[in-house]
């Protein structure tokens, strides 16, 4: 197939992906196997969240302004949860971390919300608004937990790993950058990557076109990709995020061998699920999942937990109980 071609079939697929949630979302997943098909990725690094040797041009300023022209889009497809008993609680929840790890507007003012999704779903846009969807509140089994996991967020935001993704393009003379924020949807969808929701057929018929296109088009359909793509976090970037949420949610009190056990239901649920599927599509699930394997989460959790000393002994709290029964 002519690569000019198969240019114009492959933006003409993206395009219908976007149409939809799940479609974005199976289209986040899809791209580590769409850009192995045309493109090379990044390398591992290991920076502790202190940001070591990061480089971008956007500045604290654009990433605020980003976040504000997104927040309509968002409150379309994730609306605010109605109870206010959860709102304060989170925030209060939210506030407590931030101020226990010096954060608060150093750089970004932060703000936390209940939203209401089926899916279990925690997801941060650029300069600080995080979000939890009700689903995963009444999953957690203590508030040290739920600690964790607004820490990961805190961790996307703490690494500037939005503002990364955006320099990458710009090096690689892309135009996503003018893509604009209709890319961050895709960070709001895979958020915290818990929420594996089985793609419609459709959408895999529409991925496995893409990437059949993608292998055509060559680099061009690479720079393609990445300009839907650079809003995206992949596992590197999911890593870095558990470590910064295990140390902020350390550093708040949280006991250190409870701040990471989410992860070990993440890991029984991803089982059960490959378990239902056949070979082939345990293999194509596998290989389309841009977040680390939970095994390879739990790991990393129980290496931190042997390797830290506690802080403090918090496990969970009234607060927490009495809003798992409300939701």
């Amino acid at each position: 197939m002519e690569s000019n071609k198969a240019l114009e079939l492959l933006r003409n697929e993206l395009h219908l992906l976007m149409t939809t949630p799940t479609g974005r979302r199976t289209f986040l997943t899809g791209l580590p196997l769409l850009l192995a098909s045309c493109a090379t990725g990044q390398k591992s690094r290991y920076r502790e969240g202190d940001n070591t040797g990061q480089k971008t041009s956007l500045t604290v300023a654009d990433e605020r302004r980003m976040a504000q022209e997104y927040l309509p889009q968002m409150a379309k497809e994730y609306p605010t949860h109605r109870n206010a008993k959860a709102q304060r609680y989170i925030a209060s929840l939210g506030n407590d971390i931030v101020q226990a790890n010096g954060l608060a507007g150093n750089p970004y003012h932060y703000t936390f919300a209940v939203v209401d999704a089926k899916m279990v779903n925690a997801f941060a846009l650029p300069a600080g608004t995080v979000f939890v969807t009700a689903p995963l509140i009444k999953m957690a089994r203590s508030e040290a937990e739920l600690a964790g996991v607004i820490g990961h967020e805190i961790g996307h935001v703490k690494a500037r790993h939005t503002a990364e993704r955006i320099e990458t393009a710009k090096k690689e003379k892309n135009k996503g950058i003018l893509f604009g924020l209709g890319g961050a949807i895709l960070g709001g969808a895979a958020g915290y990557g818990l929420g594996k929701v089985l793609c419609q057929k459709q959408e895999r018929e529409c991925m496995r076109r893409a990437m059949t296109y993608g292998a055509a088009a060559g680099a061009g359909g690479g720079l393609l990709i990445q300009k839907f793509a650079f809003m995206a976090n992949g596992r590197e970037d999911e890593m870095e995020a558990d470590r910064i949420g295990f140390k902020t949610s350390l550093q708040t009190g949280y006991h250190k061998d409870y701040i990471g056990r989410f992860y070990n239901r993440l890991l029984v649920m991803e089982q059960k699920h490959k378990g239902k599927k056949n070979g082939i599509m345990a293999a194509f699930a596998d290989a389309m999942s841009t977040h680390p394997p939970s095994q390879k989460r739990v790991n990393q959790m129980n290496h931190m937990a042997g390797s830290f000393s506690n802080v403090g002994t918090k496990i969970t709290s009234e607060s927490f109980k009495r809003i798992q029964k409300l939701l």
